[in-house]
């Protein structure tokens, strides 16, 4: 009876251990449906460091959202060469802000505008509401939403656009419903959202693209390669111009 005590716990680990290298593999390989969302894209900053954007954009990559600002003065510093760098692989490419709770949406606004130019065409501004990473404070959704109404009037009105608001985790049960009415960017691990009320969709946080070292945000954009150029596409109320800095 022992021996056979100790050949089920055996066996219960060994098929623990299938069950969980499984779902690992399940993880990783991960990918949507490639005829439902034919359109593949990653989102990056500095933490990706070196990035080879021509092997990136032969690697089933059409677009990419990098990180611009944070806050009210915050440059991130690989954007102006991630920006240039992915627009000459021939990617259609767009910013991303990271929104603070502790500076006014006003001086957050500047930081974006002056740090984005607008000498080519670019996919609707982001504005990225989180709790990770965020100050300490938790801002009502009033006072969210009327400092987040402060960011959004002037950069929608610089870029033409309406933004996209990537909003997640538990900043999205506490302010979601409750802030400015955007197309969404959801974030959904490995698992199809439930619905298809976003634009973009971030299926997998640690994928692998060439082209870049390490782990990368993997999306889809809803819509086929027209959609994309819709998003890309310059208005025609928006000069090419790179704007001043303040």
């Amino acid at each position: 009876m022992k021996n056979r005590i100790i050949l089920w716990g055996a066996a219960g680990l060994v098929l623990a251990g299938l069950v969980a290298a499984g779902g690992f593999l399940y993880f990783r390989t991960f990918s949507p449906d490639r005829d439902r969302y034919p359109v593949r894209g990653i989102d990056v900053s500095h933490h990706q460091h070196q990035i080879d954007w021509r092997r990136v954009a032969a690697d089933d990559v059409a677009f990419a959202v990098i990180k611009a600002t944070e806050g009210g003065d915050h440059v991130d510093d690989a954007f102006a060469a991630n920006l240039r760098e992915a627009r000459a692989a021939g990617l259609a490419v767009g910013a991303y802000h990271f929104f603070t709770f502790c500076r006014p949406g006003a001086d957050q606004a500047k930081n974006f505008i002056s740090v984005v130019p607008r000498d080519g065409p670019l996919l609707p501004p982001v504005v990225d509401i989180e709790f990770g990473g965020n100050c300490p404070k938790r801002p009502s959704p009033e006072q969210l939403n009327a400092e987040l109404q402060a960011f959004l009037g002037p950069v929608e009105a610089a870029f033409g656009k309406p933004a996209i608001i990537y909003l997640i985790d538990e900043a999205a049960d506490t302010y979601s419903g409750q802030i400015a009415s955007r197309q969404r960017w959801v974030r959904s691990l490995a698992l199809w959202p439930g619905h298809d009320d976003w634009i973009y969709w971030q299926f997998h946080n640690r994928g692998r693209v060439d082209g870049i070292s390490g782990d990368v945000d993997l999306n889809v954009l809803q819509g086929g390669q027209e959609k994309l150029a819709e998003l890309f596409a310059t208005p025609e109320s928006v000069s090419l111009q790179t704007p001043p800095l303040p």
